[in-house]
């Protein structure tokens, strides 16, 4: 007899009885379901499920993509460049001879995202670069949904993103860009979203005598923060754009500072240049 059988020969009631655990049984899995670490990410964009993969550019390049390609040689520049990279954990342990052999003459190191992750490989990669004789800082991943501006920025110090006069550490930089973990602007108005960033550069001016340089795009910084020229008179640009020139600046800025052309090239992570010559970089890190 099979186990379908087994109810018809208990009686009608049995079979109420089993429909009724078996119902209570569908419930319970699917509140442990919802319950799941997964699903937890998946409908609250604080929780960080792939911050290894969160990146300088990493959704700048998803949403926008490459305008032409990342070539070295293929922008003209007017003044002198600086050409330099950025790095996260993703790139591991990084060869920072060779990029030095290469040309490169400062890098950024990724440190924190939001208040929960700090970069594995912070220490080989900030040291490293140093050790090699680059000028180099770090930079903060920010996520304005999970908590203050002023929260991040003192996160972001106390775990590699601090400054000091010594000619050869950039101030810390803050990486506004499209959300990784759900909407583009991380349910924020422009209006809150100019407060979030106000609130970290405040701090970290507060923490670290500098305001942090803002890395973003043209198209994220218009659709997010309504393109506020709010913070050009404080904050240098750090522009992102996949191209042979720079376009179109976010409000107030009539220069970037740092140019971010390629996700890949000449040297390990991102390609950057400094707009100025490397007695200009040298100068900016001074203050």
């Amino acid at each position: 007899m099979s186990h379908g059988d087994l109810s018809v020969v208990h009686g009608n009631g049995s079979v109420r009885t089993r429909l009724a655990l078996l119902a209570g049984s569908l419930v319970t899995m699917l509140a442990m379901a919802l319950a799941a670490p997964g699903t937890a990410h998946a409908a609250n964009s604080g929780h960080m499920t792939h911050p290894d993969l969160d990146w300088l550019g990493s959704q700048v390049k998803i949403h926008e993509g490459a305008i032409a390609p990342g070539d070295s040689k293929a922008a003209t520049p007017k003044v002198s460049q600086t050409p330099g990279l950025d790095v996260s954990s993703y790139q591991g342990n990084v060869n920072w001879a060779g990029a030095w052999s290469n040309g490169a003459k400062f890098a950024y190191v990724k440190a924190t995202e939001g208040t929960s992750y700090t970069n594995p490989k912070f220490t080989q990669q900030y040291n490293g670069s140093y050790n090699v004789g680059m000028i180099r800082g770090s930079y903060h991943f920010a996520l304005p949904d999970v908590s203050t501006g002023a929260a991040q920025a003192d996160y972001f110090v106390a775990h590699g993103g601090g400054w000091s006069k010594d000619g050869k550490t950039l101030p810390g930089a803050l990486d506004m860009e499209y959300n990784p973990y759900g909407a583009t602007c991380y349910g924020k108005t422009a209006g809150a979203m100019v407060s979030w960033i106000s609130s970290f550069s405040n701090e970290y001016h507060a923490r670290t005598g500098r305001y942090p340089t803002i890395y973003t795009s043209t198209n994220w910084w218009t659709a997010c923060t309504g393109n506020s020229g709010a913070f050009a008179a404080n904050n240098a640009l750090w522009l992102a754009r996949y191209a042979t020139s720079i376009g179109t600046l976010p409000a107030g800025w009539g220069y970037q500072t740092f140019w971010q052309y390629a996700d890949s090239g000449t040297f390990p992570g991102d390609q950057d240049r400094f707009n100025g010559a490397l007695d200009r970089v040298k100068a900016y890190a001074n203050g």
